[in-house]
């Protein structure tokens, strides 16, 4: 028989034992209540369009962009971006003239001169853009006609603005529209003889363009003036000024131009040329300001090479078909102020064109057309008799 102190050593090491499982229970218990372990498969790989925002646990929160729409692109703000440079206007564009008002004035009686052989003379005076501005008027004697007496405007060549004097130039060539039955009036231009103003030339400025202009509304207002027949006569440089103000005004029925300077504008100038004035001069009589005009716009805009438009905006030759009238043309074969290629040259564009234009070449003649003077009269005085006097196309 076992022992009693056996037994009970026995019983006690199993309830030990059961202590110690219960206790082993309890702590795990107490481990669950603080932690538990769960396993969790890896996240996914991130699609291409997902975007990754990181996040400061010391700053806002961020909102993610959309996760289907990419970054979009940068665009320069509007301050970035250069705004073309419009081409500066010039007051030789045509466009810019056919913008002015050429209103004119009264015309005024300065002096009365020794009559003619069947027309009254006069020393008279206007205004153009405020400067008083001298004048040859002459009128024909006898009935005024029930509309008034035609009208040539006349615009003289190159003289130095400070020897010109109104009764002393171009008096045969007045007296010979004069007898037929003609108002002439020939303005002085600004800054010659006494007129106001500065003579600026008749190729790198308007002015002497605006002073004709303002004379064909003077002589529009004129009593004994009939406004619907109005010519106009260009000699040399004032055939220049003649051809600009036919394609600025609509108001002129004829133009006749004699030794003109109606070239390319582009190569009108330049000596050597064959289009070029060699001798009438476009600025004044100083030799050092000669060619001014040309160097300050080349500066300004470029040379015809390099800008083409701008230098085709400012000659006449350029709106051709928007002459006002027919152009008849007079030269010499041996004039060395102005070559005859530069009449050539209206006369084939206008024909190309198919304007009326009808061109007189004089052999061995001059400038000013002295051995064939009384031929070249004739035929542009029964030119303005039919274009002018009789209106007729």
């Amino acid at each position: 028989m076992p022992d009693v102190t056996d037994k009970i050593r026995a019983n006690f090491l199993q309830f030990v034992g059961w202590l110690l499982f219960g206790a082993a229970i309890l702590l795990l218990a107490a481990c669950a209540n603080n932690q538990v372990v769960v396993a969790t498969p890896p996240p996914a790989e991130p699609s291409p369009t997902t975007v990754a925002v990181l996040v400061s646990a010391d700053t806002p929160t961020a909102t993610p962009l959309p996760t289907n729409t990419p970054a979009p692109t940068h665009t320069p703000s509007p301050t970035s971006t250069a705004t073309p440079t419009p081409t500066p206007t010039h007051p030789l564009m045509i466009d810019s003239m056919r913008q002015l008002d050429y209103p004119g004035s009264e015309v005024t009686i300065e002096e009365i001169l020794a009559t003619g052989s069947n027309y009254d003379r006069f020393v008279a005076s206007y205004l153009s853009e405020g400067n008083k501005i001298y004048a040859m008027l002459t009128v024909p004697q006898g009935e005024v006609p029930p509309t008034g007496w035609p009208v040539i405007i006349f615009n003289h060549g190159y003289i130095p603005p400070a020897q010109y004097r109104t009764t002393e130039r171009y008096v045969d060539y007045v007296d010979g529209f004069a007898r037929n039955g003609y108002i002439v009036f020939r303005s002085d231009y600004r800054g010659h003889g006494f007129s106001e103003g500065e003579a600026t030339g008749g190729y790198g400025s308007p002015g002497y363009t605006i002073d004709v202009l303002n004379a064909l509304t003077a002589m529009k207002n004129y009593p004994a003036a009939d406004a619907d027949r109005i010519g106009m006569w260009g000699h040399s440089m004032g055939g220049h000024i003649t051809l600009r103000a036919m394609v600025v005004s609509q108001d002129i029925k004829a133009g006749v131009i004699w030794a003109g300077v109606v070239g390319p504008y582009p190569d009108l100038f330049q000596r050597g040329t064959a289009f070029g004035e060699r001798n009438d001069d476009d600025d004044d009589d100083n030799n050092s300001r000669r060619g001014r005009w040309r160097r300050e716009i080349i500066e300004r805009y470029g040379t015809p090479e390099d800008n083409p438009e701008f230098w085709s905006s400012i000659a006449p030759t350029s709106y051709l078909t928007d002459l006002s009238g027919p152009i008849q043309l007079h030269h010499g074969t041996t004039d060395d102020s102005v070559p005859i290629a530069s009449a050539e040259y209206l006369y084939n564009e206008m024909t190309n064109l198919d304007l009326p234009v009808e061109m007189y070449t004089y052999e061995g003649d001059n400038h000013n057309l002295s051995v064939n003077f009384t031929t070249a009269m004739q035929r542009s005085i029964e030119f303005f008799d039919t274009y002018v006097k009789g209106s007729g196309l």
